[in-house]
Parts: C-alpha cells; structure tokens; sequence
C-alpha cells in the first residue's frame, strides 16, 4: 500500500502500510522457485551469529495479501531474501478472513518458528496472538500492522512521506481552492495515516472536498468503479481525485475513463508495481502521479529486519521505508514500463542500506 502498506506499496495496502485483500491460502517454503524478480543476493563476508550459525531458521510469515502485484512483489522480494539468509520460511496468507489470520498466526506459533513477520492485519483480531507470541519469546515483526505490545517489532512504509509526496503533486496540478473527490477507507492504518496527510492538504490548499468514497474488497479495483462513477456523475467538476491505494487509483482510473472526464479529472495514487505503471503511461491516462516504495525492496528488508531482531543486532522497535514521488511526465521523459526500469531510473527506491550487515546476503534492489 504498500499494495497502500500500498508499496501503496503496501499499503501495500499498506497497516495497507494495511490493507487486507485476497491472497493464496498456503504453506510455502522459501527454497522453492518465487519468481522474483529481486536482484541477485551480493555477498556476505561477515561471520553468521546465532541462530544463523547452526542451520536454517525456522520463520513464518503472517500475511493478508491483495490484488494487484505490488503483494506478489512485496512476497518475492520477502521469499529471496530468505533463501539469501538460510531461512527456512512459511508462508499464510489469510484471503482477507480476519478470523482465519488469526488462527492462521495461532499456527506459526505452534510450528516453531523462531520468528513470525506479520503482514499487514487487523490489530483487534490479532492483538492476542501477538501478545502469546511475544509471552513465548518468539519474535514478532510486523509491516503496518499497528500494536501496544512491547517487544514487538514495527515496520511500515513512511505513509505520511508517501502522501505528502503525492499531494505536493496534485496542489501543482490542480491549484488552490480547486474541488476535488476522495476515495479512501478508514480502519487501515496506512490508509489512515494518508488520511490524516490528505485532511491537513485539503486544509492549507482551500480544497473543496465534493465526494468520499471507496470500499476495500477482494476485488477492490473492480468494486470501486461503479461508486466513484455515481460521484462524478454527481460532481463531473472536480479537478483531481485522490485515492491513496493503487486499487483504489486504478478503480478510480476506469471510473474516469468511464464517464469519458480524463481530460478534465485527474487521479492521484499511491503505490506503485508493474500494472501501475502500465496504466500510467497509456495514452490518454489522467493518472498523473503516485508515490511509493519498492515492493520488492520492503519485503526484502522487513525480512533482514527480522534477521537483525534474531541475532540481537537490531536495537530499535521500528524501521521505516521511505517514499518517493513518481509522475507521469518522469515515466514517459525516461521510457519506464515497468519496476526494473524504475528502480534504475530512481536509486532513491533501493533499500539496500536499510537493515542490513555484512553477515546478511542482500537481495535488495
């Protein structure tokens, strides 16, 4: 999200940074072939410490995946490093059943893992597993998944970097005292936490907020078309629509598409992948800026991040991804089509320095 939590990331869905989606319910060890699409590992020189010195390491991965490929990226980059590690991972993924994360999580403690990263997640369905995890002396990580409980380890995209990036884009765009629409839903914390930056923007700019709407389903993009069509056929006048969850850009995108306003109504994102930047380069495309964070490259390094946390190196309870602005005009000027393009045109997007050591193989771009 992100996915918004994200990448829209991730939010990536972003947390996302968090919103719950569909995804494969599955056990997955991380030897097997993830398609990923992450960089090859470069080198340890440093002497493993414990646990990492006797074998593999048993690490579970907690998650509530979305649609879209910022997930399918975030689990890749996730899935490499662990292999680049020597963890022996487990993936589930909980289709966007909230009791089923919950006992979902209440098997990878069971399972011995040394570690559980949970991805994404509502905090009131899975506050009790992480507080047994933590009471067991397991170590928790979790990506923009907000909790109380101490010893946990947080990590997230920067979700009020990624929307101030983005809204800086749009008050160029679209000006002063301009009305516009939104398209956001609350109890997500990436996606509140870009609420917050969005009701503060509208605030300083004069906006006039014509519209909110929006719901995350598993099928978001598709789910969102016909509300943001019945707004703008109510309020064709916005200048801009925000929609900080690349799903939610991308149901908007049609929505405008739909009601042939691409020429009058621009949409600004959040999150970025390889369809992202697909839709944003068509010809005649209003979606004219998001921001965001490598998919691949925060999985990677929420992975190291657990690593760290394992070996006792880590000393901190939260490590933070940056965001960065990416606009239409910059896709087209540089002939991006897709992540691989984007992360050589934008080094700002490696995280490479980010959670790292010289004993840990890294996979980040």
């Amino acid at each position: 999200m992100s996915r918004v939590r994200l990448p829209l990331a991730a939010l990536s869905l972003a947390s996302l940074s968090a919103l719950v989606l569909t995804g494969c319910a599955q056990s997955t060890d991380a030897s097997e072939d993830t398609g990923s699409s992450a960089a090859p590992a470069a080198a340890a020189t440093g002497k493993k410490p414990a646990p990492f010195d006797a074998g593999a390491v048993k690490v579970a991965l907690v998650r509530q995946s979305g649609a879209g490929d910022y997930f399918e990226q975030w689990g890749n980059g996730a899935k490499a490093q662990a292999k680049a590690l020597g963890i022996d991972l487990t993936v589930y993924d909980a289709q966007a059943d909230n009791a089923k994360q919950a006992t979902d999580l209440s098997s990878a403690l069971n399972s011995g893992a040394k570690a559980i990263i949970i991805d994404h997640g509502f905090p009131a369905t899975i506050q009790p597993e992480i507080d047994k995890a933590v009471k067991k002396g397991v170590k928790v990580v979790v990506y923009d998944v907000e909790t109380p409980t101490e010893g946990v380890v947080s990590t997230e995209q920067d979700d009020a970097s990624m929307a101030r990036a983005v809204l800086d884009v749009m008050a160029e765009k679209v000006g002063k005292d301009a009305k516009v629409g939104y398209v956001n839903v609350a109890g997500y914390a990436a996606l509140d936490k870009r609420d917050t930056v969005w009701r503060s923007t509208v605030a300083s700019e004069g906006w006039k907020q014509q519209f909110k709407v929006g719901k995350v389903t598993d099928s978001t993009a598709t789910d969102n078309v016909p509300l943001v069509s019945a707004a703008l056929t109510q309020h064709s006048d916005v200048a801009g629509v925000f929609a900080p969850y690349d799903e939610l850009a991308k149901g908007t995108l049609l929505a405008v598409q739909n009601k042939k306003l691409q020429d009058k109504v621009k949409v600004f994102g959040a999150d970025v992948s390889n369809a992202d930047i697909q839709q944003m380069t068509a010809a005649g495309s209003p979606w004219v800026a998001t921001a965001g964070t490598d998919p691949s490259a925060v999985g990677a390094a929420v992975v190291r991040t657990t690593a760290l946390e394992l070996a006792g190196q880590l000393n901190k309870t939260t490590v933070s991804f940056p965001a960065v602005a990416i606009t239409q005009d910059f896709l087209r000027e540089k002939k991006i089509e897709n992540m691989d393009q984007l992360r050589k045109a934008l080094p700002a997007l490696n995280l490479s320095q980010v959670s790292t050591a010289d004993w840990i193989s890294n996979v980040a771009h």
